[in-house]
Formats: C-alpha cells, structure tokens, sequence
C-alpha cells in the first residue's frame, strides 16, 4: 500500500473521530454538468457519479461514519427526458447485479427507500434482492432514496395514519412524532446529521423535508463526479466547526 493511499484510507488527523455525524445524506447534482464541460453525454455524467458514490461509501466505512443515504432519483425526475430516466433505470439495475457481491463481501446494509412500486419491474426484483440479502449484514447503512419526494413521503403517512384512525385502531391524541415516523419510508433510519449538496444549488430539492429538521447543511460548487475524499474531508471539518445547539442555548 502506497503512502498516499494509506492516508487516504484513514481518518485524517485534523478530524476528531468523537465528533463524527452518525448519518451523511448527499444530493449527488451536477453529473450533467460535469459531461457538458468535457462535451459528452450526459449519461457519462452519471456513470462516473455512481464511481464517486461508490468511492464516499467506502470512506463512510474507512472513517467511521456508520450511515449514508443518496437522493439518486426525485419523484420530480420522471420530467426528464425519457430516454435519460430510461437509462438511469437500467444504471441502476445494472449497478444493483454487477456490486451486490462486493457489497456482501464489505458487509453493506444497503435499503431503498420511496415510492419503489413506480419504478419498472425488473429493477424492483433487483431492489428487493440486494436489501434481502444484506438485511443481516452490521456495517455502513447504505440507504437510496429513489423515486423519493419528501412531500409525497409526509402524504403518505398522514393517509396512513387518517385510515388507522377511520378504523378506530388509534385514538388523534395518540399521534405524536414517533408514530408519525413509523409511517415514513426511512423508519427507523437515524436523521441525517450532515447534508452535503454538490454543484453549488442552495436548496433541498424535496429531500428528507421531515427528517432533515436539525442537519448541518454544507454546500460546494464542486459537480458530484469530482466529489473525492479530500472534497468529503472539506465538508466533514466544516461540520465539526458548528455548534449543534439543537434550539438551545
């Protein structure tokens, strides 16, 4: 191993491993940018940017950051062109096949979390498979939120909550913030504690409106396929410098 490598495998020594965020959420944006400026398909974009994730969900395990979600596709994205949201699709059946034995081997809890009955049914089978065999596995909680929108999250659980009601198995002032997250596709998933948005966009695109209430927001202007781990090392100093004071003083 060389020496640069080794010190890119370890938690760098300016970060105090104390004061790490349990969960990471990312907004992976800029792929299509990033072909665009080397004049090449878009799609490009976004192969090289499952090769970034891949790389950040091994340096959540090399750290120590024991959780990771990815907004890889928004309710929203269906707008897109048909022919890139059909090869997004296959990406990620493709990617799914082709990494579920690496993720066994690197004991990865992968889960997908939205409206996954939208998505085509192959990629489905694929979903349930990878989330049924690594269901046991104890090391990063790999978490992909896919056909994902926060709104239509928080919707679905009001229904789900109004029907119990309907049927008297609950009473209105049973409801309270524990059950309300019972309902949500990420239940029993931690909050995130770090956002990290790429591209430079100031905002949270319908991403974990519910969950992200306290996140430490980070964003650069850096397009998600040249997120490394010295861009990651950036946003984790970042976080370590605020004071979570969590509505108190």
């Amino acid at each position: 191993m060389t020496v640069q490598l080794k010190v890119l495998q370890e938690l760098p020594s300016d970060l105090d491993e104390k004061r790490l965020p349990k969960h990471v959420a990312v907004i992976m944006d800029g792929n299509g940018r990033w072909a665009k400026h080397r004049s090449l398909p878009r799609i490009m974009g976004h192969q090289r940017g499952v090769d970034t994730l891949k790389n950040l969900l091994r340096c959540c395990r090399d750290w120590g950051v024991p959780a990771l979600t990815a907004y890889a596709f928004s309710t929203e994205n269906w707008g897109r062109p048909l022919e890139e949201v059909e090869f997004l699709m296959t990406l990620f059946e493709r990617v799914l096949r082709r990494e579920l034995k690496e993720m066994m081997a690197e004991n990865v809890k992968i889960r997908f979390v939205g409206n996954l009955s939208a998505l085509p049914d192959s990629l489905q089978e694929e979903i349930e498979r990878s989330m049924d065999e690594t269901k046991n596995n104890t090391g990063t909680q790999f978490s992909v939120a896919t056909n994902y929108g926060g709104r239509q999250e928080i919707i679905q659980a009001c229904r789900e909550i109004a029907t119990l009601v309907q049927q008297g198995k609950i009473n209105p002032e049973e409801i309270n913030e524990s059950l309300f997250e019972h309902h949500l596709y990420t239940t029993g998933i931690p909050h995130p504690d770090l956002l990290i948005r790429t591209s430079g966009e100031m905002r949270i695109s319908n991403f974990l409106l519910w969950q992200m209430a306290y996140a430490e927001i980070y964003v650069t202007r850096t397009l998600w396929p040249d997120f490394d781990r010295q861009h990651f090392h950036q946003a984790l100093l970042a976080y370590q410098q605020r004071d979570r004071r969590f509505g108190k003083i």
